[in-house]
């Protein structure tokens, strides 16, 4: 009892600074969304809005695995602290794009989505290192219950990422959805550079750079297929086709290399485990319906509904506060009981449900209705958000806990990068040709180009015609994404069904320091 009370104290003491570094990627996605619009209507280019969150998310996934293995081998507080300075440069740099002194607006959105990137690379290691950590302190048993905290504490960062991106935008510049980072950054640095006590690690294992290359170039050419695939290319020219080729070829080398060598970036024995398996695949499919999807929700609601960016945000409240109610009921029933194959289950059913409503919005849609379904969207994702992490964690020895993290996290951002980039394509030609159909193709070219700026004061100038057109199009546009998600969303809870209950480990009667033993391959 008294070890379970230091542990739990111990806990308690850093949980304020992984709290903050949780918040500060979760909360930057959403400020980030809502400032969308306004960052369009300054620096141009619509059909490239989708590239602001896929360059982001692409350095998220191919970073993951790398900081998950890191921390695995080397001990997690400095990779934890590092990957926090990352994070904070790169918001430095992306509420720079665009200003004279980079180079002035016309290459504002080339500059964007680079240094977009770079802050995705940050993040990638405020994810899996939070919860690997939690993982490091608490046995599974308990984990639930703090792993329920950090899902509720992500819901309120989502929660309020849109409220203060829309403030910001409208009261301020919308840089500051990026400035607004640092002292969240800099509070979280210094709490857990003082408070976090972890073991370190003399490991003289190299890191597989090699299969973190490989698998770094193949991911981004799979991203970069699905977003110029029958967009910017057609779907059988040379270059869709040589980079179709390029990221087959180096996920068979990948995959070559890391059943060569001693630590791979992800070990494939991992996957002999069904309980694993069947969580990266729904962590796959989570992060490409709910990422690529939600992506759209600020357009619609700031240029079909014509809310403000402040009153954007406050429309995605039904949704962050059904997940976060969610999520900490769903981890003190998971602490109480030990069952959890429940929840993915119902999860998956209401996130298809919230796709499917999403899907039937148009014009004439009330912002309230739209409240009501993003708010059952919200109540499938706070019973899949921590419970993917919980049953992969539980499924792994001690030792892999920062790649299992990694893996689970990087199957769900490589959804979210497919899904983003997949969508974003679907849009882009869904509009253009909705565009067509009512104007005809040239008209549909220079509203298209004229579109990339467009903000409500733009739309208000508009002739009638011309803006109704506009906004149906859009309209149709945004609920195809939507019809398009439902596919992907649906799958999830057919494979939740096939998870093997297996009791957690480390309960009443089992120590902290007991080693996790891995779950039996199943036949």
């Amino acid at each position: 009892m008294a070890e379970a009370v230091g542990r739990r104290r111990e806990v308690m003491v850093v949980l304020p600074g992984l709290m903050l570094a949780m918040v500060l990627a979760m909360l930057d996605n959403m400020i980030v969304g809502t400032a969308m619009p306004h960052i369009v209507a300054e620096l141009g280019g619509l059909t490239h809005l989708s590239w602001v969150v896929t360059a982001y998310v692409l350095g998220t996934t191919v970073s993951t695995p790398i900081w998950g293995k890191i921390g695995d081998l080397y001990g997690r507080k400095n990779i934890f602290l590092i990957s926090i300075v990352i994070f904070m440069v790169g918001s430095v740099l992306c509420g720079m794009a665009g200003s004279v002194m980079l180079g002035g607006k016309d290459s504002g959105m080339a500059e964007l989505i680079a240094f977009r990137a770079i802050q995705g690379l940050g993040a990638g290691g405020l994810m899996v290192n939070v919860m690997a950590i939690i993982g490091d302190l608490v046995p599974p048993r308990e984990r639930g219950q703090y792993q329920g905290i950090m899902a509720g504490v992500m819901s309120l960062a989502m929660f309020a990422g849109p409220l203060v991106g829309g403030l910001i935008t409208d009261n301020f510049d919308w840089r500051w959805a990026f400035y607004v980072n640092l002292p969240v950054g800099a509070v979280a640095l210094v709490l857990l550079w003082l408070k976090l006590d972890l073991p370190k690690h003399q490991n003289k294992v190299r890191i597989d750079w090699w299969g973190a290359g490989l698998l770094t170039v193949s991911i981004t050419a799979m991203v970069l297929v699905t977003t110029w695939g029958g967009n910017q290319y057609p779907w059988g020219s040379w270059q869709i086709l040589s980079l179709a080729a390029l990221a087959v070829v180096t996920l068979v080398l990948f995959l070559l290399v890391e059943r060569r060598v001693v630590e791979p970036i992800i070990p494939l024995q991992l996957f002999r485990n069904r309980n694993f398996t069947l969580i990266s695949a729904i962590g796959f499919l989570l992060g490409f319906a709910m990422f690529g999807a939600i992506n759209f929700l600020p357009l619609f609601q700031q240029t079909v509904q014509g809310a403000s960016a402040t009153n954007s945000g406050m429309l995605m409240l039904p949704m962050m506060g059904a997940a976060m109610v969610v999520s900490l009921f769903v981890g003190r029933a998971i602490t109480a009981t030990g069952k959890y194959k429940a929840y993915p289950v119902i999860g998956g059913v209401g996130m298809a449900i919230g796709m499917w409503l999403l899907s039937t919005m148009g014009v004439q849609t009330p912002s309230w209705q739209t409240g009501v379904y993003i708010a059952v969207l919200g109540l499938g994702m706070g019973f899949l958000m921590q419970t993917t992490m919980l049953i992969a964690q539980n499924s792994v020895e001690q030792k892999d806990l920062g790649v299992s993290s990694s893996t689970t996290t990087f199957f769900r951002s490589i959804g979210g990068s497919f899904g983003v980039s997949l969508f974003g394509a679907i849009f882009n030609n869904h509009f253009l040709s909705e565009l067509t159909g009512r104007f005809g193709a040239e008209t549909a070219e220079k509203v298209a180009k004229g579109g990339g700026r467009m903000d409500p004061s733009a739309l208000a100038q508009m002739p009638p015609q011309l803006r109704t057109g506009l906004l149906e199009s859009l309209s149709t546009s945004i609920s195809g994404v939507f019809w398009w998600a439902i596919a992907f969303a649906v799958v999830v809870p057919l494979l939740a069904a096939f998870i093997k209950e297996i009791p957690l480990r480390g309960g009443a009667t089992q120590s902290a320091s007991e080693p996790e033993a891995v779950t039996p391959a199943a036949s």
